[in-house]
């Protein structure tokens, strides 16, 4: 049982070199003047030396007839001035950013039920996208998405292994040296970040703790995966440990308070950019312990996929025992239950980050991004819990912004993608994007007409390398090697050949998915999410061959898109 490798092949891509020099933490490099316009040039030139470059202000050449020194003077006098007022306004200090990346959160079974603080903040005084999509269902390889801004096929992020270059050194020495914090940190803002980076940060592997990734002012890093407490964290660089005392190390609290400490010691000449990553609410699912008793009478809901056999999906997908046992139940409504009381403390934070923006007198200038790296599953299709699966339970993500221009009460139907949220933020601080290496586009014009000129996106690209142990998993023996994430009915949410592609097609008229992948059967599914949105019928057997090849070309031509090529689709 195996699947197709992705390409081992990976060009490093170059990051444009700046002259500038890194600052001190908190004092990053002067805000750029844009180019003076063409008047102030011509009229520079008419004033300098011939050939000099110089501003021409030698007296009269023995010998010469004297010059009108007098109006000479006035007019250079007039022209420094215009010059300081066109450099004045060009320096005028671009907004903050705020992204928050919560962990596993979903969007179609309920999740944000429990954010009635992030709803209010950010959802209620700005806009709420209702198509927003990972272009991976998995931890890693969606979070180096946000930070690259390309598809995984661009990013070579296959897993959450090293191996699969997980903060591996491919992902070091390519993409993440031209992550959009960089662009960030060179265009003068002050970066901070807090929380889970990629699950594998920080291990010996990884380059360790004093693996500081480029563009970051301050950083504070958890080591490995999503904790609550008991965990270490890169600070700056040098290793940090922390207990189980609620009080100093309860790790969504913890990020906040250092970012709140980080707006209280920045310099208030420079826009800043603070992207905070809570654990919650993916496992251990551990609560503040005034949250622990929240939710008694919540239950997984049961939507139209629940428990349903997946007959004619991928064999993955009807390999679960259905209906499911009494046990799976019970485990997957405690689960869900408690995701939902680790996501009040980030509530709590939201609501707190908020308050402190206003008291400092920097939210009316502040873009706030809220959004989680995959979505998540509790019992669909007979599935306990995890992520990884095509299926919109997995694939859509929450996503909120506020900010400057931005209208509240926005309901946005536009699909937008986690590759669009780094050209979105660099849009925001006027970094040229044709100078950078990414597949999304930015979405500012979709939430502030007025500010910049959009792209339409009539399809996008979904894609996911399974991932399989290379021994029997002990749980479900009978399967053989090449499966993993396996419960005790012997029900496996992974393996090798649960690697897909697949090409959505979402244009306000129609809402298609279509789907390949990569094992034996050379297995297809198609859906049409306008009249099965739970996605219970695939029905590549009974559509027009002429569309599934138009669906096929698509994907063929997504498959090898590398930056304008992966927006540039009709």
């Amino acid at each position: 049982m195996t699947a197709d490798s992705t390409s081992s092949n990976f060009e490093a891509r170059a990051v444009r070199p700046t002259s500038c020099a890194r600052g001190p933490s908190f004092c990053p490099r002067a805000p750029r003047h844009e180019p003076e316009p063409g008047w102030v040039k011509r009229a520079a030139a008419a004033a300098a030396g011939p050939g000099t470059g110089r501003l021409h202000m030698d007296g009269p050449r023995r010998g010469a007839p004297a010059r009108g020194g007098l109006p000479s003077a006035l007019a250079l006098l007039a022209l420094l001035q215009l010059t300081c007022c066109v450099r004045c306004a060009g320096s005028a200090r671009a907004s903050n950013v705020v992204l928050v990346l919560v962990d596993d959160q979903d969007v179609q079974l309920g999740g944000m039920t429990p954010m009635k603080k992030t709803k209010s903040l950010i959802g209620d005084t700005g806009a709420t996208f209702v198509n927003a999509f990972t272009v991976t269902p998995l931890c890693c390889p969606s979070r180096s998405s946000v930070l690259s801004g390309r598809y995984p096929h661009n990013h070579q992020v296959r897993n959450n292994s090293v191996s699969g270059n997980c903060s591996g050194p491919l992902w070091q020495k390519g993409p993440e040296s031209g992550a959009f914090p960089v662009y960030l940190n060179k265009a003068g803002y002050q970066t901070f970040f807090a929380g889970k980076y990629l699950n594998q940060y920080g291990g010996k592997d990884a380059g360790g703790v004093g693996h500081i990734p480029p563009g970051w002012d301050q950083w504070n890093a958890l080591v490995g995966n999503s904790q609550y407490y008991n965990y270490t964290l890169s600070v700056n660089g040098k290793e940090e440990k922390h207990g189980d005392d609620y009080h100093k190390d309860y790790l969504t609290d913890l990020i906040l308070n250092r970012s709140l400490h980080f707006l209280d010691d920045r310099s208030p000449q420079h826009p800043f950019f603070i992207m905070l990553a809570p654990p919650a609410p993916h496992s251990p699912w551990t609560a503040a312990p005034q949250y622990e008793k929240e939710f008694s009478n919540v239950k997984a809901p049961r939507d139209g996929s629940f428990d349903k056999p997946g007959k004619d999906k991928h064999w993955l997908l009807r390999q679960p025992l259905n209906p499911m046992s009494n046990s799976s139940l019970v485990f997957l409504d405690n689960a869900y239950r408690r995701r939902w009381q680790t996501l009040l403390s980030v509530d709590d934070m939201v609501e707190k980050l908020v308050k402190k923006l206003e008291s400092v007198k920097e939210l009316n200038d502040t873009y706030i991004f809220y959004t989680s790296d995959n979505g998540y599953h509790t019992g669909q299709f007979s599935l306990p819990i995890d992520k990884r699966q095509l299926y919109d339970f997995d694939i859509r993500i929450p996503l909120l912004v506020r900010g400057p221009g931005i209208k509240p009460n926005q309901t946005l139907q536009a699909p937008v993608l986690h590759i669009d949220l780094g050209p979105t933020i660099l849009d925001i601080a006027g970094v040229n994007l044709s100078r950078v290496n990414m597949d999304g586009q930015s979405f500012l014009s979709q939430m502030a007409p007025s500010l910049r000129n959009g792209t339409a996106r009539p399809y996008f690209l979904v894609e996911y390398t399974g991932e399989g142990l290379p021994t029997p998993d002990p749980y479900c023996p009978k399967l053989g090697p090449g499966v993993s994430e396996c419960f005790p009915d012997c029900v496996c949410e992974d393996a090798n050949n649960n690697t897909y592609a697949c090409v959505r097609t979402l244009d306000g008229k129609q809402d298609m998915q279509y789907c390949e992948f990569a094992d034996s059967e050379s297995f297809v599914e198609f859906y049409n999410l306008s009249s099965d949105p739970h996605q219970l019928e695939n029905i590549v057997k009974k559509v027009d061959p002429t569309v599934l090849q138009t669906m096929n070309q698509r994907l063929i031509k997504l498959q090898s898109c590398v930056g304008d090529s992966c927006r540039d689709v009709q």
